[in-house]
């Protein structure tokens, strides 16, 4: 179930790497390129909410087996895809399956393992979940260099076909009630689907457009209006699309809450860090991929800690420690100039990747670990949607930070140059001998010939904002542990 998962998550990662490639095999033009990952997400997060329902109308083992087998065939859709109308159909296949695969896996931990050992199950399942985005970029980046972009789906079709046949064999069988898919809620899976896809396209053409702009205030005025009704809907029916009833709980509320925050610094450096590293350092995905690795290793050399800990120490210390270092090493990355690299990334990676396991497996254990069975499925699709809607509407908000403070960082920068600023030309790691004297040159032409200098330095400068910017909301989350109940284990 893990390995289906962790194709899931992998896929986003590997293909953001390779979009060029493919809109120049597909003859896609620029404007439209970025809907190929923006399809893939939309279906993820409308089919998230659903496996709850889903899991209970098929039963666990039905919906993993379905779910996967159409992700594996969607893969080969996608790898064979002719034109851009039928790879964004197979993308949104692929969607709607990896979006059911994900909360499944952390349903059956709390479902299928004892108390003794859903610590290790819940590791496991969190670092495939949490290594695959950091992953990717490798990945992603070596396919592209080595073989040809189809490969980049095709990688999932072995691994695909295998864990089907294994899970067919060892998944227990459990009766499922078709009679709840007659009964499902048409009117609020409408209204949610809606909600949830004009959400994601705001999102994405906010920074562009401005969050104050005709178009996306009406999209964000729909969404509300969507929601609100699809809120109003699951409350009133015996039968839920999703059991929003959950949240009257104060532990799974706050654990949410708490999986939205970190969905907004996990996807928010895994988006930051190529950024910085390829539009500013000059990298190629393959490049990214080896700097980020960094992150994943640390993360797998901690797991055997957090697991050891998770069995021994309150959820809410680990939980609070975890959020802690995680801002501390988002904030870390705040002071990177336009030189800085691998030597100067690694430090703040090694303690986010730290960091990262307990800020995923003690919350995980808040939500899930006190409810009971028939209420995991829908618990676990709901705190998995909000790491995910954490995580898009996070980096919304870091474009937005990006793109309206670049121009004026630059602007300071430039300036700073001409007046042969030493901390500013250390900055831009340029040399002040480099620049013309004012009495020679205008300014504004010396600001022409150091012009990629400038823009580099008003680049990172923006995105050490956006590191802050996470930092600071990733640091709320400890705000939020004394309100949790403790959560004592059964032996």
């Amino acid at each position: 179930m893990c390995v289906g998962m962790f194709m899931a998550i992998l896929d986003i990662q590997i293909v953001a790497t390779s979009l060029p490639a493919i809109r120049d095999a597909l003859n896609i033009s620029p404007d439209r390129m970025s809907w190929i990952q923006t399809a893939y997400l939309i279906a993820e997060v409308i089919a998230i909410p659903l496996t709850g329902l889903l899991s209970r109308a098929l039963s666990g083992r039905r919906l993993f087996l379905g779910a996967l087998t159409l992700f594996t065939l969607a893969s080969i859709g996608c790898a064979f895809s002719p034109d851009f109308a039928t790879l964004i159909v197979f993308r949104i296949l692929q969607g709607l399956a990896g979006g059911c695969l994900i909360p499944l896996v952390f349903s059956a931990v709390f479902l299928m393992f004892p108390v003794r050992q859903q610590g290790l199950a819940t590791t496991i399942a969190g670092v495939l979940a949490v290594l695959a985005p950091t992953l990717g970029p490798t990945v992603g980046g070596y396919i592209t260099q080595t073989y040809s972009w189809p490969w980049l789906f095709l990688v999932n079709v072995l691994p695909g076909i295998a864990s089907v046949a294994i899970a067919a064999v060892l998944l227990p069988r459990a009766a499922g009630d078709l009679r709840l898919l007659r009964r499902m809620d048409w009117i609020g899976l409408a209204a949610l689907a809606l909600g949830l896809a004009l959400l994601e396209i705001s999102l994405k053409e906010a920074p562009e457009r401005g969050w104050t702009s005709l178009l996306i205030l009406g999209l964000l005025a729909t969404v509300i209006v969507s929601l609100a009704g699809f809120v109003v809907r699951s409350l009133r029916r015996d039968l839920p699309i999703a059991d929003l009833g959950l949240f009257r709980d104060r532990n799974f509320a706050i654990a949410c809450a708490l999986s939205f925050i970190f969905g907004m610094g996990l996807f928010g450096s895994v988006y930051l860090m190529p950024v910085f590293l390829g539009l500013v350092r000059g990298h190629g995905p393959l490049d990214i991929g080896l700097v980020m690795l960094v992150t994943g290793v640390a993360q797998l050399l901690a797991a055997p800690v957090a697991v050891q800990l998770e069995q021994r120490v309150d959820a809410r210390i680990l939980t609070a420690g975890g959020f802690l270092c995680f801002a501390a090493g988002l904030g870390w990355s705040f002071f990177q100039t336009a030189a800085t690299d691998f030597d100067g990334m690694f430090w703040p990676q090694v303690v986010r990747g730290c960091a990262i396991m307990f800020c995923l497996l003690p919350p995980t254990r808040i939500a899930l670990g006190l409810l009971a069975e028939s209420k995991v499925p829908d618990g676990s699709a709901l705190f998995n949607l909000m790491r995910n809607l954490g995580g898009a509407i996070g980096v919304a908000l870091i474009d937005t930070v990006i793109w309206q403070r670049v121009e004026m960082h630059s602007k300071d920068i430039g300036t700073r140059l001409v007046e042969l600023d030493p901390d500013a030309a250390a900055f831009a790691d340029i040399s002040v001998h480099e620049i013309p004297s004012v009495a020679f040159v205008p300014p504004e032409s010396i600001v022409e010939m150091i012009r990629p200098q400038v823009e580099k330095a008003g680049l990172t400068l923006a995105i050490n904002d956006a590191w802050a910017m996470v930092a600071a909301l990733t640091a709320i989350g400890v705000l939020l542990i004394p309100f949790v109940r403790r959560t004592d284990r059964a032996p």
